[in-house]
């Protein structure tokens, strides 16, 4: 379906147009580490950009070539996107935890030209997924091998003049190559032109409530389509301030800092807030005070104030399903968060909530100009929207199977509509799996039970021809120090009660045999899990399945997996 989109919408037009309108409006703010923190105006980025870009254009490259970027979030991530593009060329983020297998994979697949290098946690690990003799440019926070190895950004800003002009790029031109996260395999190369961009993000803040005024934090990576079309095409179309978050240890006071007025966050991070507000004040107590007329409005708000939330008119989840008891919790806070559905190939664009508690459980009603549809036979989600991707780069092939004959994207998830047309998905087409007893399980709503555990950082329900199913369970950090200390006894417990309170809301045939605990970490490293913290359930299967006959033979409740 073909975008139409006003050109003064493009990205680099309103580039251009926030240099003139707003220079000295602060765009970015930075932290440099060790308290320090540096704010980028307009007119700082669009110079930085444009000395960038007339570096860029000196080294020859064919117009559209591909550059590649691997950082963690910064105004340099964004400043490296826009040079790219303002000198003619199509950029390739990396997310910045893949395994240097995986980075190789994209560089060489993508063809990449050049790669930025940024600020990152694990170079020394990614540094052998870079090909010999690529050109890479470092960023003023990237590691310390790369500043000395690699040309620096402030060298090569400081020589360059800035490139004059205002160079623009057409709606239907490439505007980057986004990888997906490789949940069912190697990932794809998603092609999305300027057009594209520009039209999802101007449809999008008809439902996201984005201003000139809202303040953002960006720590997702920007490589994932919704931090990108949130954070990067939302400020673009809305001139807003953007704040990034410096590491793990400082979130919260990252969070202080900007008090955001939206919030985006994935599940995994909603329960890891959650889990440590009940860390400070048990739920039983919380609860209670929440009940109580007057001192509830006093609680909610410091639980926000404490959580950097309490500027917040509207917060977001995406990415997998938000589990029905957190949305709950959040609501009884006063928070409502919306949820919303969509894929990199349509730019995460296909659906979200109000935040309305009418509507939880579901992904709400489909954006203006979508199209939602399901499979008669196999209830998959089908969609059609204008900023449907171009394509998956070099893959034809993948890409005709992608879309149904009459043209609609399949989604490959599972959905239904309530009555009032909210769309619910239920579950992965591919996840279904049938017991020995020949009854089909869908693992998903099971999942987002188990997840609400305070102890359990990631899981998977599995058991394609047993009796019953069983769930593997990845415990959080301090869930593991318990484990490995005096607490195990106690731990096994509460998850046997968690498992017994679990199915008794299930139908017979779903009930989980036992939980099996791992010990050993799911990583981006060792392939179980993406970059986004979804599950690689392929790669579950691969590694344990064996194992399965066993553990529901041992009649334990409670199992404890040893690598």
């Amino acid at each position: 379906m073909a975008t139409t989109v006003s050109a003064d919408a493009l990205a680099l037009q309103r580039l251009y147009h926030l240099e003139k309108t707003s220079p000295d409006q602060v765009a970015l703010t930075q932290p440099m580490g060790g308290g320090v923190v540096r704010d980028y105006t307009w007119r700082e980025v669009l110079d930085q950009s444009r000395r960038m870009a007339s570096h860029l254009a000196s080294l020859g490259f064919e117009p559209g070539s591909k550059i590649a970027i691997l950082s963690k979030n910064s105004a340099h991530w964004l400043m490296s996107d826009f040079a790219i593009w303002i000198a003619g060329h199509v950029s390739v983020p990396l997310y910045p935890t893949l395994a240097p297998a995986t980075i190789r994979q994209i560089l060489d697949h993508s063809g990449a030209m050049l790669l930025f290098v940024g600020k990152l946690d694990g170079w020394d690990h990614m540094k052998p997924g870079v090909p010999e003799g690529l050109p890479c440019i470092s960023h003023p926070l990237s590691p310390d091998d790369a500043k000395k190895n690699y040309p620096q950004w402030e060298a090569i800003t400081a020589k360059a003049s800035p490139l004059q002009g205002e160079p623009v790029r057409a709606a239907d031109e490439m505007s980057t190559i986004m990888y997906t996260s490789g949940t069912t395999g190697t990932p794809k190369g998603v092609m999305h032109s300027f057009g594209n961009l520009a039209h999802a993000v101007q449809i999008g803040l008809k439902r996201v409530p984005l201003r000139s005024v809202s303040r953002m934090l960006s720590y997702l990576p920007l490589a994932h389509v919704v931090e990108r079309a949130l954070v990067e095409h939302g400020q673009l179309a809305t001139g807003m301030h953007v704040f990034f978050a410096e590491s793990l240890d400082t979130f919260t006071a990252d969070l202080q800092r900007a008090r955001p007025t939206v919030f985006f966050s994935v599940p995994r991070l909603w329960v890891k807030f959650q889990q440590g507000v009940l860390a400070k004040m048990p739920a039983a107590k919380l609860d209670r005070l929440l009940k109580l007329p007057i001192i509830k409005g006093i609680v909610r708000r410091k639980v926000m104030g404490a959580l950097g939330l309490d500027q917040c008119v509207f917060a977001a989840g995406g990415a997998a399903p938000m589990p029905l008891e957190l949305l709950r919790w959040y609501a009884r806070l006063g928070l409502n968060i919306a949820e919303g559905y969509g894929m990199t190939e349509n730019l995460g664009a296909s659906h979200i909530t109000s935040g309305d508690p009418a509507t939880f459980g579901t992904v709400g009603q489909p954006y203006e100009l979508v199209s939602c549809r399901l499979d008669p036979a196999s209830g998959e989600i089908q969609v059609k929207a204008p900023w449907t991707m171009l394509g998956y780069y070099k893959e034809p092939d993948l890409t005709r199977q992608t879309f149904t004959d009459d043209g609609w994207l399949r989604t490959g998830d599972k959905g239904a509509l309530d009555g009032a047309g909210n769309l619910k998905i239920t579950g992965r087409v591919k996840d279904l799996f049938k017991t020995s007893k020949g009854k089909y399980v869908a693992p998903a709503p099971i999942e987002d039970k188990l997840v609400m555990h305070a102890s359990v950082e990631a899981c998977c329900v599995t058991g394609a021809h047993l009796g019953q199913p069983l769930g593997l369970l990845m415990l959080n950090i301090e869930a593991v120090k318990q484990a490995q200390g005096t607490g195990r006894a106690e731990l096994e417990a509460s998850l046997k009660a968690h498992l017994a309170s679990i199915n008794e809301t299930l139908d017979p045939h779903e009930q989980l045999d036992c939980l099996v605990v791992m010990t050993e970490a799911w990583t981006v490293d060792n392939d179980l899990i993406t970059p986004t913290f979804k599950v690689k359930r392929n790669r579950i299967e691969d590694m344990f399945a064996t194992h399965y006959e066993a553990w529901v033979g041992a009649r334990k409740k409670v199992i404890w997996h040893q690598a």
